[in-house]
């Protein structure tokens, strides 16, 4: 079979390596005697001196075979053993033993050496054991969860409880918890993380057991083992659930050998020896030169070599690489030998310099192996240097991995090697995006950062909204010096990390090359395929553990697609004017819709696409241009219907032309349709027959064109690209879009699949590793607390002083470990620069979703994850990136407040957007969005008319979302205007530190209070608009609370009671939860109705409304049940308070007790005399009205007597004018007029009112007269009673008759007017 290299013509058939007659003057080409000096130097055997050139054999071609036959030749003791060796029983390769040997589910590589947990803790043993001698193996740790790994023999058993080290004659390290097992436990060694590599080595010589961590013995483990007839001991582990390790008993080269260990596979030896020396004899012909002119030998750098087709160069390559190239295919020689070759050219020379030698080296393999041969010695050479990436440990310059980088590189960089990498290995056989991980050191000290950090320095908390925090205290001159030293360790640290990102960088841009297509498809579209199936694994989340990405490697593997990707975007821009730069990308809406992307079985904002198909086809037709048959529709929605059902035929070929034009004929249905990889989302589009008009002039029915939409797998690149035809991923362009597009359509689609990566784990892993600085933060209020102590401790209690001491040097090193990680931390993940490509891909986002807007209902095609990444890349900008990089620095940035305020405003309530999470987390995000005072101010920029449809929103009934976030909206609104409502922290819980209170309720902590008086105007106008709003939205205000209060109180006597009982109660933590949750709302929604009524008080009070006297009702009703339930002695209510459990922390007087008087004091105080008349006559008419409650808010327990003054408030009980800090003085003065106003108005109403008699109650609350007559039934009630009865329900409460209406009743009356009518 002929092998072409990738830029010469030569077959390995021209090159007969045996000889003949007619071949013996090849030779004549070059002189015999340079040709035999040549073959001598190229052939010289290493263990031996060179002898005199008058007596070496002449060497030629025809006795070349014979020669090499003496040089490979290896004497028989170094020959590998193929029996059984002493001291080892079992197969002689080893590997781990799926058959028998394990315990619980696990996962096992194909090669059985790599193993991932799937169930509690799984145990697992080699199918080799030893029973005499020194033995030792590798276990390379990918993930540093809860594994124990060492020797177990075959009697022991275990189960998902008990693993190795947990019987006798089991012995296991364990570097998560970091103890040594045998039964018992004890500590030992130190902390493992992923990356790191454990040795295990076993002495049955001596009877002991110890370990090696990286390379560094971590001292003798378990001593007194047991030997002798029938003790022989397994390699094993047991690993917890998603753990995962790899296995290396010797089958490739032991990272850390230990001397006088032998491991448990034996190297292939004799191979090595042949493979070291024809690797001598390659080097030989790279660094010599024939020159036929002269007749000598020329000295030649490698890098300056060149194959110019010499016949004598050509048959020496093809002696050397027919007995190198079976050796090339196995894993050990591979490693020890091609990669350390490799890597020594790299380490040597410049970086263009081995990318020279690493070129001609692969340019030879291709040319002189076959095909199948140098695959697979391409697909272990590129395993091999991720293992050696990932596995590397962390010095402080980084030399390692960026030699393995380089050499990466150097292969990528030569096309052939790098689409075959591409097409089979990359994102196949391993996850290339291990090369685009810098792992984060555990340990400080191997990591080299105190020589690079010497002075160590931590920044104190700061506010979340960015640098106007209040408490931050002045910096000392000493602290100043600190911190600027430590700014350059973490600049030196940064500048060292950054060569390794640029050179990750590097080989993304050679992945997206998409200039190398001479001879095949171009490198960017194969990186496609495989990367949306990359995506496709990891969103699709079936339970297939071993391809998930771990999210630390999806963090940096997203920056470095950025990167590349606008270079690449940028490039095309500078050679086309009329594209766009990357600053102003974004996804054009039809990819949503077209079915060119496949998004899997990802939720649609409008939800599933085949619903989409079905509802919204006339759309589709109108506005993007596109037909969907409806014999193919139908087949889709059966397809739905029993898909789980289907068997999955297999996938035919790729259809090899466009469909005929003309007509409407039904397409026959492919069986590539029910390929479980398309999945159910995807698929309405995947059967369609999608017919497409050019949008610039209508075409008739007999132009229309059919095509059919591919699956990832099946697109070249003119599907991606388009032709003249066809436009390939932007089909369908809607007329709101221009016709000029914006980049490279290939280009469009990374960016769609890194928006993806974002929602899928990035933002989960960037508020994961936030927790370094939390700990930070922990350790620097603990060491000041500590050194506080210290200075107030008196100076005779030595023995205080020196337990502090010693809590001082434990938290200062503690503090300097983790400042320098964090270090660490800030430069590859909270760097300005990948702060710059979160903001991006939030403008990116922002553009999307703007852009898609303007298509109407089109829209709904969008998926959801483009609004999640916009809310989360703004809370991760706003919340994780501080305090050394603040938001407000980042170009454009009360720009793209105000854009992202006006999507939340706008969608939050869009009818499109059906999907219950995502129109959750927008009502969420705008309730954080209108807490800060930047983000608000960004409300109130939004244009005026979209400012108010998010205010009719949030007045809207709440039937069709949930109340309780609109609440905390419309709460936030007005906080700072209420009465004593402007407190960041509940008084309460002053003593109490935040760093330390677990405060779940959202009541608990609060920003700065930033009231919008622009919206509560909006507010305002809306509920005097029409005469259904305000009572529709105070209605459904007043319903939740009176739930809301009455579970809280239902929820505290089940308290109450599990609290008095005898025996000992736990309370479940979510009840209580509830609870406060609960107490929460009814404080929020008295705030909602104290700002009503303070911005349109006439909605209570003008009874000229239909609706006023009910609405006043109704709230007195309100008011006098939470009053009453709050201020009894000794009551309920006080009991759980003053029990202080977890949980309920923000459960108080305060909060509530003064939402109740703000909203008095709005009634009976501020409104107009007529206003303030009605308020009193109907608080006092209600039968819970109770004027101690009054006092209760002022500590007196009795009414005072008109006239006399009050008296001082008691301490021990509750006081308004207790918390003179938070209520001003003009406030408590207008709590004193409203009680002195009660209090004779009481006084008055007592006096006037008649006794009443058991006959002129009403005969449904007996507290009030009657005062109401239904008709057309007669029957009475009072006006209470009927008003809320008729809300819901239109029938007498006697006879059931329908009440046509209700007129007022009194007694001594002859007529009766009618006043109002039952709707």
């Amino acid at each position: 079979m002929a092998s072409k290299g990738s830029s010469m013509s030569f077959s390995r058939k021209s090159y007969r390596l045996t000889s003949d007659a007619e071949k013996s003057r090849v030779t004549g080409i070059v002189h015999e005697k340079l040709l035999n000096d040549y073959l001598h130097r190229i052939f010289s055997s290493p263990e031996h001196a060179p002898a005199a050139a008058a007596s070496r054999k002449p060497l030629n071609f025809q006795n070349l075979p014979e020669h090499l036959d003496q040089l490979l030749h290896v004497e028989d003791e170094d020959e590998e053993s193929q029996g059984q060796v002493e001291g080892r029983l079992g197969p002689s390769t080893v590997v781990l033993d799926h058959t028998g040997g394990f315990e619980g589910l696990l996962l096992v590589d194909d090669d059985l050496l790599g193993v991932i947990g799937h169930s509690n803790f799984g145990t697992i043993r080699s199918t080799t054991c030893v029973y005499k001698g020194k033995w030792v193996y590798e276990v390379l740790i990918s993930s540093q969860g809860l594994m124990q790994i060492g020797w177990c023999t075959i009697n022991c058993r275990f189960n998902q409880e008990e693993g190795v080290g947990d019987t006798h004659n089991s012995y296991a390290y364990d570097g998560n918890r970091v103890r040594k097992w045998n039964v018992t436990t004890t500590n030992y060694g130190k902390a493992w993380a992923a990356g790191d590599i454990v040795s295990c080595l076993i002495d049955l010589d001596d009877g002991t057991l110890s370990f090696c961590l990286n390379g560094v013995s971590l001292g003798t483990a378990f001593e007194n083992l047991s030997r002798g007839l029938g003790m022989a001991y397994f390699p094993a582990i047991s690993l917890s659930f998603k753990e995962s390790v790899a296995f290396n008993f010797g089958s490739r080269p032991l990272r850390y050998p230990v001397a006088g260990y032998r491991p448990l596979q034996d190297p292939p030896r004799a191979d090595l020896v042949r493979a070291q020396k024809l690797l001598g004899c390659f080097r030989a012909v790279l660094s010599v030169e024939l020159d036929p002119v002269e007749g000598r030998l020329v000295e030649k750098d490698s890098s300056e070599w060149q194959l110019q087709g010499q016949p004598t160069v050509l048959l020496t390559l093809a002696h050397i690489f027919h007995r190198f190239a079976p050796l090339l295919r196995k894993v050990y020689l591979v490693e020890a030998v091609l990669v350390s070759f490799l890597r020594g050219v790299v380490e040597a020379g410049s970086p263009a310099q081995a990318q020279a030698v690493v070129r001609q080296v692969l340019d030879l393999l291709w040319l002189f192996m076959e095909d199948y041969e140098v695959q697979d010695c391409l697909r272990q050479l590129m395993m091999s240097l991720l293992r050696l990436y990932r596995f590397s440990p962390i010095v402080p310059d980084l030399g390692l991995q960026i030699h393995y980088l380089r050499l990466t590189i150097a292969i990528l960089r030569h096309e052939k090697s790098r689409k075959f990498l591409l097409s089979n290995v990359l994102f196949d056989v391993l996850r290339s995006v291990v090369f685009f991980y810098i792992k984060s050191p555990l340990r400080v000290e191997e990591a080299g950062l105190q020589e690079l950090i010497p002075t160590t320095w931590w920044p104190h908390r700061s506010s979340r909204e960015g640098k106007d925090s209040k408490d931050v205290k002045e910096e000392t001159a000493e602290e100043r010096v600190r911190r600027r030293a430590y700014e350059r360790g973490c600049q030196r640290l940064k500048k060292r990390i950054e060569v390794v990102e640029e050179l990750q960088v590097q080989i993304l841009k050679l992945l997206l090359n998409n200039k190398d297509d001479n001879g095949g498809e171009a490198s960017r579209y194969i990186f496609l395929t495989k990367f949306r199936k990359f995506l496709q694994e990891n969103a699709s989340g079936r339970g297939n553990v071993p391809v998930l990405c771990p999210p630390e490697y999806m963090v940096c593997f997203l920056h470095r697609l950025i990167s590349a990707l606008r270079y690449y975007w940028d490039e095309y821009k500078a050679s086309n004017p009329r594209a766009s730069f990357s600053e102003e990308a974004y996804i054009p809406p039809q990819v949503f819709y077209n079915g060119k992307v496949d998004y899997f079985d990802l939720q649609r904002l409008g939800g599933l696409l085949s619903h989409l198909r079905k509802t919204l086809k006339d759309d589709l037709a109108s506005k993007a241009n596109i037909l969907i048959d409806p014999l193919e529709l139908q087949a889709a929605t059966m397809d739905d219907l029993d898909e789980d059902e289907e068997p999955a035929p297999p996938a035919a070929q790729r259809p090899t032309q466009a469909l005929a034009m003309g007509g409407v004929l039904p397409l026959p249905r492919p069986s590539w349709l029910s390929s479980p990889t398309l999945g159910r989302a995807n698929r309405f589009l995947s059967t369609a027959a999608v017919s497409l008009m050019t949008p610039r002039r209508p075409l008739s029915t007999s132009e229309k064109v059919k095509v059919r939409t591919l699956s990832a797998e099946q697109r070249t690149r003119e599907d991606i690209e388009g032709s003249h035809w066809n436009e390939g991923l932007l089909l369908g362009r809607p007329p709101e879009e221009p016709e000029q597009p914006l980049t490279e359509n290939s280009l469009l689609e990374v960016l769609d699949g890194a928006v993806m990566m974002y929602n899928l784990s990035v933002h989960q892993q960037l508020g994961k590793m936030v927790g370094v600085s939390d700990d930070v933060n922990e350790y620097a209020i603990a060491l000041r607390d500590t050194e506080d102590k210290l200075r107030r401790c008196p100076k005779r209690r030595k023995d205080i002083i020196a337990e502090l001491t010693k809590s001082q040097k434990v938290f200062s090193e503690k503090l300097d470990h983790l400042s320098r990680r964090l270090a660490w931390v800030h430069a590859t993940v909270y760097s300005q620069e990948k702060m710059l490509d979160i903001y991006w891909l939030l403008r990116v986002c922002l553009r999307t979703i703007e852009h898609g807007d303007r298509t109407g209902s089109l829209f709904a095609f969008m998926p959801e994850f483009y609004l999640s990444v916009a809310i989360n890349s703004y809370s991760a900008l706003k919340n994780y990136f501080g305090p050394v990089h603040s938001m407000e620095e980042l170009p454009g940035y009360e720009e793209t407040l105000t854009r992202l305020a006006a999507i939340l405003a706008k969608h939050f309530a869009d009818t499109r957007i059906v999907g219950t999470d995502i129109r959750d987390s927008l009502m969420q995000a705008l309730a954080s969005y209108v807490c800060y005072p930047h983000s608000l101010r960004a409300v109130e920029r939004i244009p005026e008319e979209q400012r108010v449809a998010m205010v009719r929103s949030l007045l809207a009934p709440y039937e069709q979302r949930p109340w309780a976030q609109t609440n905390w909206i419309l709460v936030r609104l007005w906080r700072g205007c209420g009465f004593g409502y402007r407190y960041t922290r509940l008084p309460h819980l002053l003593k109490t530190k935040p760093e330390d209170a677990n405060l779940p309720s959202l009541q608990s902590e609060w920003p700065e209070p930033c009231p919008s008086t622009l919206l509560q105007q909006h507010m305002a106008e809306l509920l005097r608009e029409g005469p259904d709003v305000a009572p529709s939205f105070l209605n459904s205000v007043l319903n939740q609370l009176n739930w809301a209060f009455s579970e809280f109180i239902g929820m505290i006597q089940e308290i109450q009671q599990a609290a008095e009982r005898l025996e000992r109660n736990f309370v479940d933590s979510r009840q209580l939860k509830v609870c406060a949750t609960c107490f929460d709302l009814s404080v929020s929604l008295l705030r909602v109705l104290e700002m009503t009524i303070t911005l349109v008080p006439e909605i209570f009070l003008d009874w000229a409304r239909p609706t006023s006297e009910m609405l006043l009702r109704r709230l007195a009703q309100l008011l006098n049940q939470v009053l009453n339930r709050v201020t009894a002695e000794r009551n309920l209510f006080d009991r759980v308070v003053t029990l202080r459990l977890p949980g309920l922390e923000s459960v108080d007087h305060y909060p509530i007790l003064v939402a109740v008087t703000g909203i008095l004091v709005r009634l009976l105080v501020h409104g107009p005399a007529s206003g303030t008349e009605r308020a009193t006559s109907v608080l006092l008419a209600d039968p819970c009205f109770q004027l101690r409650s009054i006092c209760y808010l002022l500590g007196q327990p009795e009414p005072s007597a008109p006239g006399t003054a009050l008296p001082a408030p008691d301490r021990k009980r509750f006081s308004l004018q207790s918390y003179t800090d938070y209520i001003s003085a003009e406030e408590l003065a207008q709590v004193e007029q409203m009680l002195a106003h009660l209090t004779s108005a009481s006084a008055q109403a007592a006096a006037a009112s008649l006794p009443t008699s058991e006959e002129d109650l009403c005969p449904i609350c007996y507290a009030h007269p009657i005062s109401a007559v239904f008709q057309p039934c007669g029957h009475k009630s009072c006006k209470a009673c009927i008003n809320q009865h008729l809300m819901n329900n239109k029938d007498c409460f006697f006879c059931k008759a329908t009440i046509v209406s209700v007129e007022d009743w009194e007694k001594t009356a002859s007529a009766s007017t009618t006043t109002s009518s039952a709707a």
